[in-house]
């Protein structure tokens, strides 16, 4: 274990202070976009209190703001939320917590806490994936909620934010969010054929539809991938190599 773990759990607690104190940024940004969207302030805090997962969020207010029906809305936050589940089966074995814990262990699992524990996977000190897990969900979880409140009070008291131009507030949070994931060909092609697919949807669904459409597009990319073999490397052949009989490859003027 490392000889100096009270330094390195301040430096994981200062980097996870960092990670919540730059997300709230989002948070004043939800806030303000949930009441504008006819959300009450109660109603906003609670999404952050209990959802608290900020693609979902956004995404639930953006449906209903759109008029979408509260169905869409629901199955367009599950499927963006969906990923934390996938999140919960890797980290259950490293935090390993019981009990009560699980639950809060469950609602803090998010990008942020499980990129933060998993980037100290191979630490010399068990004890750093389980602090930098804790110590960044409680951080991102204290200042979102606290950065929605603010948004949703300053949004009370713009009285319509939507005259500022906030209804713009939900895609442009939404690029930010998937432009650092978009790298290679792959990831962009499939960005790109889903943005098709959901402005060609657009005018003949209701809102919230064409967004679960897309994620065919993901599912159909995927299942194309796995059923592709890979393209088998194939080795150098060289002008001196020849094959005397059969089974026997031997270079010419090698030793046998």
């Amino acid at each position: 274990m490392t000889s100096d773990w009270p330094a390195e759990r301040r430096a994981i607690i200062r980097d996870a202070t960092g990670v919540g104190i730059a997300v709230a940024a989002y948070g004043v940004v939800f806030g303000a976009q949930g009441v504008a969207t006819g959300l009450s302030l109660a109603q906003t805090m609670t999404l952050s209190l209990l959802m608290f997962t900020g693609a979902s969020q956004f995404a639930l207010v953006g449906v209903v703001g759109a008029g979408g029906t509260g169905v869409a809305a629901a199955l367009t936050a599950l499927m963006l939320g969906a990923r934390n589940a996938l999140y919960g089966l890797r980290m259950a074995p490293l935090l390993g917590v019981t009990g009560a814990k699980r639950l809060l262990a469950a609602q803090w699992t998010i990008d942020e806490s499980t990129a933060m524990a998993l980037a100290r996977e191979d630490h010399t000190d068990e004890r750093a994936v389980r602090t930098a897990f804790w110590a960044t969900g409680g951080s991102v979880y204290v200042f979102w909620n606290l950065s929605t409140l603010l948004g949703g009070l300053g949004a009370k008291a713009l009285g319509d934010p939507r005259t500022l131009g906030l209804d713009a507030v939900i895609p442009a949070a939404f690029l930010a969010l998937l432009w650092p994931r978009i790298r290679g060909r792959e990831p962009w092609a499939i960005a790109v054929l889903s943005a098709a697919v959901a402005v060609l949807l657009t005018p003949v669904l209701r809102p919230g539809l064409p967004v679960l459409a897309t994620a065919l597009v993901a599912i159909i990319a995927g299942m194309w991938a796995r059923n592709t073999p890979a393209p088998l490397a194939s080795a150098p052949i060289h002008p001196e190599e020849s094959v005397h009989d059969e089974g026997d490859a031997t270079p010419r003027g090698g030793s046998a």
